[in-house]
């Protein structure tokens, strides 16, 4: 059975119920719901075949991107910390696992649900199907070379490696990007979407990206106070706003209320805060 999961093939449907149709091949016998479109007894009909949840041959003409020897992005559904994480390459009935032997040893670097990482697909001898990471090789032959252009220029991607040196990402323009310890707050996890600035073109074209904003995007001092305040509150939230008194906010904060109030706002237009019902609340990162 090994060589027909996770690969293309043609098959000969030889029966049918109300739901599926039955594929046999190389004497094994798939099914093929028939949502996916009608055939006839007799008919040779090409698919990807895999088990599902349940253990079951199928097979489905919505072939897959991510298969053996294919690489492509799947989106990160679930995580297991004895197994890995899963991922949902277009199955309609099988997320993909990835082991952990693949990730990261601090589990907190581990992609998240909605994550994105390129796998490819591999067999083991128990017939189970594996996603396997696409290596640096992988990248580099989908990507392109930087110019002197894209200087200053803003980007945004998915980080792909991690490394002692830094972390690497390909952009949404194919780029490969590189971000420098000193260039970020905290290291993003595999899997990650970022949002970054192009400050630097390396000899191989790759580009030097920081996660830190421009100088005149920083945060003041009094919003990276607040920031830090909702952090350790309860549900991220506080119930001092723009409209709390002078008093209240002088009280617990140590600043007027007019700096208060130029701290909130920008803190609204970079989306870092929302305000609503009296309660100044925390906008948690989403990637």
């Amino acid at each position: 059975m090994n060589e027909l999961l996770a690969s293309v093939f043609s098959g000969l449907i030889i029966d049918e119920n109300d739901t599926y149709y039955f594929v046999q091949k190389n004497g094994l016998t798939f099914k093929l719901a028939k949502s996916e479109g009608e055939h006839s007894l007799g008919e040779a009909v090409e698919g990807f075949g895999y088990q599902n949840q349940k253990q079951e041959l199928c097979l489905t003409t919505e072939i897959p991107k991510s298969r053996k020897g294919h690489y492509a992005f799947g989106e990160v559904t679930d995580s297991r910390r004895d197994l890995g994480v899963f991922v949902n390459i277009g199955l309609p009935d099988k997320d993909i696992a990835v082991s952990l032997d693949e990730l990261p040893t601090m589990r907190e670097l581990w992609p998240k649900k909605g994550d994105r990482i390129m796998v490819s697909l591999r067999v083991d001898h128990k017939d189970r199907i594996w996603g396997t990471l696409a290596d640096e090789k992988i990248f580099q032959a989908l990507s392109k070379r930087g110019g002197e252009t894209l200087k200053n220029k803003d980007v945004s991607g998915t980080v792909y490696r991690l490394k002692l040196a830094g972390t690497y990402l390909l952009t949404d323009d194919f780029y490969i990007g590189f971000i420098h310890p000193s260039e970020r707050f905290q290291e993003p996890r595999l899997g990650e979407r970022v949002n970054g600035r192009v400050i630097g073109i390396r000899p191989d074209g790759a580009l030097n990206v920081s996660l830190k904003p421009r100088a005149h995007e920083a945060i003041s001092d009094d919003a990276a106070m607040i920031i830090a305040f909702l952090e350790r509150a309860p549900e991220n939230q506080m119930h001092y706003t723009d409209k709390s008194s002078p008093e209240e906010i002088t009280q617990m904060f140590g600043i007027s209320k007019g700096q208060f109030k130029r701290a909130l706002g920008n803190l609204m237009k970079q989306r870092r805060i929302e305000q609503k019902d009296g309660i100044t609340k925390l906008i948690k990162e989403s990637n």
